[in-house]
């Protein structure tokens, strides 16, 4: 433990080193003010950016206001740009501690929301100047889909259409993007674990202390390796930017329609932030207790006290940022991060019958092992340097040890006759993943006085994981380490007003460090260990991406992309497997890593009170990789050619300022190799790829305090077959509904949301059709309460 510290001490006093220090004579101010329509109404969520001696932005707050600062005295220009109104820009000079301006919007078309989605294309761009498909979803949109999610990744699929439908559960094996594995990250910090992808990546942080979440669609390796799907980065809360004390606080209960004692479950959260001259800090605390879920017909659903759940479980959350403004445009900043969910252990599953469709419920219990934990720690460094040679330098350096502890089995993968007779031998298995890495970026905009913007860089990742049998402490995934090195340069050209060009390298060099290593005997159907050689294997691999943005008339905009990504096959499942004598790790061929193309169009056209967009897709790899269960429903790699494609359609209409409709929808296909003849002659699984869905939401905003949302999904039948035309599974849809009204009193808010508010029973997605396993035959929740009061002060 004392080395990995001594790295990111070694680091800290390295950057430290190289900034100088804040003058005691800068005299800084603050810009104040607010933004509203022509109609007087105050609008949230609009971009406000200042340019002079530095740059910054923000987001105006719900009643329109916005504040950004400290800055250094001088003269600045402000443009402000909001969905559906004309951008305007306004100079002002500050020199007085504050300096206030307000704006009046014209409504006007736009194609789409001009956030900057900085955290996520490391460069500051604007979504609207991306020629993929990006969505930044609020702090309001995350709050308000927690009351409605039993956890993370079904906030996700509630919002994104390709996104497959949450399991429900703590793990997200059988989840998707678009058919591929989405990267997650945190404040730009990966959270996955490819080279033993445990499925758990996706809970590692609690949502109260979300800001955003950013979404970037389809193969993309400005983040690094891992996002062949897509990227979800959530982006935490900072401290204010006055010296004013910030506080939240938030009670929230949930319950079944039964109001059953073994439903309940409770959730507290509170948050303070300060900012003192140069240095700022922040923290929070949350706690979450959950009960168990119970499906349309009261009955509590089954438990997955293998793979995880959050049902019958507990979770703790520590959140702290400390900031430092060296000057005005140098910042240091340390987040750090600790999440704990553990499952209660009180219930045990009573397995399903598919043919008389009944679902396993949960029973009361003691299971047997160690309840399933999620246990993660991450710490951060960041130094943020604005005005460097005419451009703007940062730098991270990161650090995250990473604890999944699965539930337990008599599985035959298991079993040893050197420890016990074949059968009666109970173990668990626990992954642990290491992770150290760095992230420098640079990037200037207008090279030499041209329309040309840079961004250029490096990363490095070192990741050590393997995965243990806790109760009989053999190692499952031998200790693997992994190390990463990658420089890139992206260029962003705009020879004309209404196009817009880019294009880019990444360069990956990688190589896997594996030691010799013994496999477990349960292996072989004869229990004879195998003696495996270790290796050194290597890879290279550049990853290119260049796209285009055409803006031809106002309110249009049509962008095509051709992009690539590149992750690892998940090595510890493809070592674990090892059966044959003689095996080597230096010539394994099932190592290839994944390398998938990326190839995109799509438009969006907007008017001042509408929105629609269209996109398709399709995402190809030469050497895929997909899941498929053995008897004991644990998963192996399939290594074979596969491609995905679909359609996406989104829309927005606002026919007056008290009402809000919008629309998601997106058609999937994937196909697989399985004979290795050349031809995709068959259907992915439902493990792999998510149903064709549609979304609907209806927003009301009658003004005062009240405000309302209902929002429904539905999810269309789906049959997959082989290469032989034969249904391997059936999947038969549902349509759920959701609503929420919410109260503001000024000093708190109090919301009850209803998931699932028509009670239909039914049968989750990954259950029907990506497993026939009687014990993981879960039905869905039914109708759900979930009361919240939260204050901020």
């Amino acid at each position: 433990m004392g080395s990995r510290w001594s790295i990111v001490l070694v680091l800290a006093v390295s950057i430290l080193g190289t900034v100088p220090t804040a003058s005691a004579q800068e005299i800084r101010v603050t810009l104040a003010g607010s933004v509203f329509s022509a109609e007087g109404a105050p609008i949230g969520g609009a971009a406000v950016v200042a340019r002079g001696e530095v740059e910054r932005g923000v987001v105006t707050d719900d009643d329109g206001s916005f504040r950004l600062g400290p800055l250094p005295a001088g003269t600045y220009t402000l443009r402000v740009d909001a969905i559906g109104y004309r951008s305007i820009e306004r100079e002002l000079n500050a020199n007085t501690a504050t300096a206030t301006v307000d704006f009046v919007m014209e409504p006007a078309p736009v194609a789409l929301a001009p956030l900057q989605v900085i955290a996520t294309t490391r460069g500051g761009a604007s979504a609207a100047s991306l020629p993929i498909k990006v969505e930044v979803i609020s702090e309001r949109e995350v709050e308000l889909q927690q009351s409605f999610a039993a956890n993370p990744t079904e906030i996700l699929s509630n919002l994104i259409p390709s996104f497959s439908p949450g399991r429900q559960k703590l793990t997200s094996s059988g989840e998707s993007f678009r058919g591929r594995r989405p990267l997650f990250l945190v404040d730009g910090v990966p959270q996955s674990n490819p080279l033993r992808d445990g499925r758990r990546d996706g809970f590692t942080i609690d949502m109260e202390v979300i800001e955003r979440i950013e979404v970037i669609f389809g193969a993309n390796a400005i983040q690094g390796l891992g996002a062949t799907g897509g990227i979800v980065n959530y982006v935490t809360v900072s401290a204010p930017l006055t010296g004013e004390l910030e506080q939240r606080a938030s009670l929230s209960t949930t319950s079944n329609d039964g109001f059953d004692e073994n439903g309940i479950g409770w959730r507290a959260h509170y948050l303070a932030a300060k900012r003192f001259g140069d240095f700022d800090v922040l923290g929070s605390v949350s706690y979450q207790n959950r009960g168990l879920q119970f499906d349309a017909l009261n009955r509590p659903i089954g438990i997955d006290n293998v793979q995880g759940d959050v049902s019958d479980s507990h979770s703790y959350n520590f959140f702290g940022k400390f900031g430092w403004d060296l000057t005005a445009a140098q910042r240091l900043q340390l987040t750090v991060n600790d999440f704990l969910l553990e499952q209660e252990g009180n219930f045990d599953s009573l397995e399903g019958d598919r043919s008389l469709s009944i679902p396993a419920i949960a029973v009361e219990g003691d299971p047997e092992g160690i309840e399933p934990i999620n246990d993660v720690t991450m710490v951060a460094l960041d130094y943020e340097h604005t005005e460097l040679s005419g451009g703007s330098l940062s730098a991270k350096a990161y650090y995250q040890d990473f604890r999944a502890l699965y539930g337990g089995g008599r599985f035959a993968t298991f079993q040893d006759p050197r420890i016990a007779p074949i059968g009666e031998v109970f173990d668990q298995s626990e992954n642990n993943s290491e992770k150290f890495g760095t992230r420098l970026t640079y990037a200037r905009a207008g090279i030499a006085g041209a329309p040309i913007d840079l961004i250029t860089g490096f990363d490095f990742l070192r990741d050590k994981t393997f995965q243990r049998l806790a109760l009989t402490d053999r190692n499952w995934v031998p200790e693997t380490e992994f190390f990463n090195y990658a420089p890139f340069v992206q260029l962003d050209v705009q020879p004309l007003k209404w196009l817009s060009l880019s294009g880019g390298l990444r360069w990956e060099i990688a190589m896997l460090d594996v030691a010799d290593f013994t496999t477990l005997a349960g292996n072989r159907d004869d229990f004879e260990r195998v003696e495996v050689a270790g290796g050194s294997p290597s890879f290279d691999e550049p990853l290119f991406n260049i796209g285009g943005v055409l803006t031809p008339i106002e309110g249009l905009r049509i962008y095509g992309t051709f992009s690539q990504a590149y992750t690892m096959p998940d090595v510890g499942r493809v070592l674990r497997g090892i059966s044959t004598e003689g095996t080597a790790v230096e010539d394994f061929l099932d190592l290839t890593p994944i390398k998938t193309f990326n190839r995109e169009v799509g438009g969006t056209y907007g008017t001042a009170q509408a929105l629609l967009g269209l996109t398709y897709f399709e995402s190809e790899a030469d050497f895929g990789s997909r899941l498929v269960p053995n008897a004991d429903g644990i998963f192996k790699v399939h290594r074979e050619p596969t491609l995905t494609s679909g359609w996406e359609v989104t829309g927005r209409y606002r026919p007056a300022r008290q009402l809000s409709l919008s629309a998601g929808y997106s058609m999937l296909d994937g196909s697989y190799d399985g004979d290795d003849d050349g031809v995709l002659e068959s259907d992915l699984g439902a493990a792999d790829i998510g149903p064709d869905r549609l979304n609907l939401a209806i927003d009301l905003i009658p003004g005062g305090r009240f405000r309302g949302r209902v929002q429904s999904f539905t999810y269309f039948d789906e049959t997959f077959e082989d290469g032989s035309g034969d249904v391997t599974a059936r999947f038969d849809g549902y349509s759920t509904v959701d609503s929420s009204i919410a109260a503001d009193f000024g000093f708190s808010t109090i919301t009850l949301s209803v998931a699932n508010i028509l009670d239909e029973q039914y049968i989750s997605y990954y259950s029907q059709a990506a497993t026939d396993r009687n014990d993981r035959y879960f039905a869905g929740r039914g109708r759900t309460f979930t009361l919240r009061v939260e204050s901020r002060f």
